[in-house]
């Protein structure tokens, strides 16, 4: 079926409501209707994301019921007892979130499944934490996570708690894929799902276990407890799920002395007070900063909208606010948990931790020095919980912490993907330990690491390319990269390349390639001679393609300008690939 004919079915058939077809039979731009009907919205690894509008390469209800409908068909295939098992359902605070996750139980009725729906808005790991609580065999959370307003998604799970397996993810695929057909998909009656028992309202039943996980990974309690109320903490959910748990598990530990942003408490799918809800971004501080300069708080949190990601600032000696990188939030509660396991007597002896290969070495220097061993996966966070997984199962490490540079961490067994509520918890913990017991600010304990390992920079920048033709130049741009043979960038010496879509790391000291564990890829990444790297890879999420860049240098001055250099020399490289592309 052509893009033409698809438009013609959504804006004129009658099993699309009203305001679809409306809204479809207002479109007059031949690419716009080329674009939303030219392909289906790309169910990946982690399950969907798109501009919420009609048509089959957009987010809505519809596209929702196709999704779920594949989903379905895979928990049936499991049998009467998959079935009754059913899936876990938690939705965030974005525009339709409620309604879409409603959609997706009623089709989960529709099959015979059971759906456990939450009562009102949760962050996404506590709906890990549900799927095996609840012994389901899958679930889903309705989020775009820290994208633009105009964005949500459809994120799948499987029963360990970790977003759906590349093999799974594949199978639901393909009963997707298998389905052209876009009508007939009728989700069961509200009513008639809950009197038969096939949806099930959930809520405090599951809050209250999943609190008590978070509290139990506090290193020190008894402190929290006593001088909890001393650390000066202003915190934003930024509209969104973080609120109700985070403000109860830091409260539960005795942290009294939390201020919340009135203007950013309470759910607002338009995310009036913010560019973009986003911790990473230092605009969405804006309000905290201006409450924590009135209260001369020590510490300034944000979580995402979905409750997964946490941004930190920090007040220097000066009465300044610093603002963490993602990198800098994973090293330093790296180090807390390492540190003081090993002074408590409760490292073990196979203790791991876990990062991404887009997050920075620091970590790896660190872990190395209290003896832990680290293991590096692919970007996504899936693959750290993958990683935990099998650990636990063949024994070999005992899980400690994981993290990636985009503002992701997890500590305890309990979830299985990356969780602010916890993260928050002990970022808490860490700045009024070292505070109370040492004297020391955090920006002093970041220092200090420096200082022992050397200073390492990280950054990123990232080019939008939307539509058919940035799809097209993404890939020419990988294309270009790996064609090039590369030596060194702004002046610093590669030391290696590896290819993961290739699965091929080359060295350019000795020029022998050797071969590449990790599963298949499209990552580039450049390992500089004497730490750091420049990696490249396009968002599995939205349509861009990502640079990250890490550089080490003895001095913060000389990191700074490296970093620069490099930098440069990489954004230049590729305003050439794209303007030898255009001709």
């Amino acid at each position: 079926m052509s893009f033409q004919e698809r438009y013609r079915l959504w804006s004129e058939h009658p099993y699309f409501d009203e305001e679809t077809r409306h809204e479809l039979g207002q479109l007059t731009d031949p690419k716009e209707i080329e674009d939303r009907f030219y392909a289906d919205l790309e169910f990946g690894t982690g399950g969907l994301r798109g501009i919420m509008a009609a048509g089959t390469n957009r987010m809505n209800k519809y596209v929702i019921r196709k999704a779920t409908q594949g989903l379905a068909e895979c928990i049936c295939d499991h049998g009467p007892e998959g079935m009754k098992r059913g899936v876990v359902i938690a939705y965030d605070s974005r525009k339709y979130s409620q309604e879409f996750a409603l959609e997706a139980a009623l089709v989960l009725a529709q099959n015979g499944v059971k759906a456990y729906l939450f009562d009102a808005l949760r962050p996404t790991p506590e709906l890990s934490f549900a799927v095996r609580r609840l012994n389901a065999l899958g679930g889903i959370v309705v989020t775009a996570s820290h994208n633009a307003k105009a964005y949500n998604g459809f994120k799948v799970y499987w029963e360990d708690g970790g977003q759906v397996p590349p093999l799974k993810a594949d199978q639901i695929l393909a009963r997707i894929e298998a389905r052209e057909n876009w009508l007939g998909l009728e989700p069961m009656p509200l009513q008639m799902a809950k009197s038969s028992g096939l949806l099930e309202i959930i809520g405090e039943e599951i809050d209250k276990p999943y609190l008590a996980g978070v509290l139990e990974l506090a290193l020190h309690p008894d402190l929290d407890l006593k001088k909890g109320k001393e650390l000066r903490i202003i915190y934003t959910p930024l509209h969104g799920a973080g609120n109700i748990l985070v403000r109860r598990a830091l409260a539960e530990l005795g942290f009294s002395s939390v201020t919340v942003v009135p203007e950013q408490e309470l759910p607002d799918p338009e995310f009036t007070t913010v560019p973009y809800p986003n911790p990473e971004i230092p605009a969405t501080f804006e309000l905290a900063r201006k409450y924590g300069t009135e209260m001369q708080a020590d510490l300034l949190m944000a979580t995402d909208p979905d409750g997964d990601r946490l941004g930190v600032v920090l007040r220097d000696p000066q009465g300044e606010f610093t603002q963490l990188s993602g990198n800098q939030i994973g090293v330093l509660l790296t180090y807390y948990i390492l540190s003081q396991k090993k002074a408590l007597g409760v490292l073990p002896d196979n203790a791991t931790i876990i990062k991404t290969i887009a997050s920075t070495d620091l970590a790896d220097e660190v872990a190395h020095n209290f003896n832990v061993r680290v293991e590096n996966v692919l970007t996504g966070f899936k693959f750290i919980a993958e990683k935990e997984k099998e650990m636990e199962e063949e024994g070999w490490g005992t899980f400690q912490f994981g993290f990636e540079e985009s503002y992701g961490y997890l500590a305890g067994d309990f979830v299985r993907d990356k969780d602010a509520i916890i993260a928050s918890v002990l970022l808490a913990e860490a700045a009024l330990y070292y505070q109370q017991v040492e004297g020391r600010s955090l920006i002093d304990v970041l220092e200090s690491i420096y200082k022992q390992f050397g200073y390492y920079l990280d950054d990123q920048e990232s080019l939008t390319l939307e539509g058919i033709q940035g799809k097209e130049e993404i890939a020419k741009i990988m294309d270009a990269l790996r064609l090039e043979e590369i030596q060194e960038l702004g002046g610093t010496k590669i030391e290696k390349m590896d290819d993961y879509e290739q699965r091929i790391g080359k060295s350019n000291l000795t020029n022998q390639t050797y071969s590449l564990t990790l599963p298949r890829s499209n990552v580039l990444r450049f390992s500089f001679k004497g730490g750091g790297f420049v990696m490249v890879r396009p968002s599995g999420t939205e349509p861009k393609i990502k640079f990250y860049f890490s550089v080490k240098s003895d001095t913060l001055s000389k990191a700074e300008d490296t970093l620069h250099k490099i930098k440069a020399d990489v954004m230049n490289r590729i305003a050439c690939i794209r303007s030898t592309n255009e001709k």
